[in-house]
């Protein structure tokens, strides 16, 4: 299924992307995006964690919801879409909400790549805190709601975010840390998020953002 894969990049670096680890935090509107991403492109042995079932307000924006699986556990539908792509992969799924004191047990799995598409921000600034002593690299996707422009989307550090309300707070919380926000890694929007009631969300945005999250452990690896 990875021929044409293998003509652009060749045969060893497809079995390079094969080798890795990648743990994924979040399979909503970023991470179900991230997850088909990391699928179509070669990636073999993939976790997933995610605690939560899908609901109908999923729909526009979640790449494993459909009207058939409204209800079920958002998990086992990113293992069954995984598999119906690639019915070899290694797959599991972690169907559980990740607590703050749980992260250490969880990387002590020994990742080579993470990506952080959860939408809670103890657990986002807990990851890129207990990560500085593993080996894995992480990939922090930031706020996505409230904005319509994919274009404004980009792969960068922390401390050259602008305009996205949630990397305000990592950047305070990683600062009174003493951490170095130049080596935090992230997918952030520049565009001005808009005044909506709630989180209102189109489809162009999260989805892209997923998918530059796995762009960037992808070129990370073939270089």
């Amino acid at each position: 299924m990875f021929d044409r894969l293998i003509k652009l990049i060749g045969a060893y670096n497809l079995e390079k992307i094969q080798s890795k680890k990648i743990l994924l935090i979040g399979v909503g509107g970023v991470g179900s995006s991230a997850l088909e991403a990391l699928v179509r492109n070669g990636f073999n042995n993939i976790d997933i964690i995610d605690f939560d079932t899908i609901d109908i307000s999923n729909l526009n924006r979640q790449l494993i919801t459909t009207n058939d699986n409204v209800g079920n556990l958002k998990s086992k539908e990113a293992v069954l879409r995984a598999k119906s792509i690639n019915p070899s992969i290694s797959i599991n799924s972690i169907e559980k909400r990740l607590e703050v004191d749980k992260i250490d047990e969880l990387l002590s799995n020994k990742y080579d790549y993470i990506i952080d598409a959860c939408d809670d921000i103890k657990v986002k600034f807990a990851l890129i805190e207990k990560n500085l002593k593993y080996e894995s690299k992480l990939i922090t996707c930031l706020g996505t709601a409230k904005k319509i422009d994919p274009t404004k989307l980009s792969i960068t550090s922390l401390d050259k975010t602008i305009n996205d309300p949630l990397a305000r707070i990592l950047r305070k919380m990683t600062k009174d840390a003493h951490i170095n926000q130049k080596n935090v890694k992230v997918v952030s929007s520049t565009e001005l998020p808009r005044k909506t009631e709630g989180l209102g969300t189109a489809s162009f945005v999260p989805n892209t953002a997923g998918i530059l999250c796995v762009n960037y452990i992808f070129n990370d690896i073939i270089k």
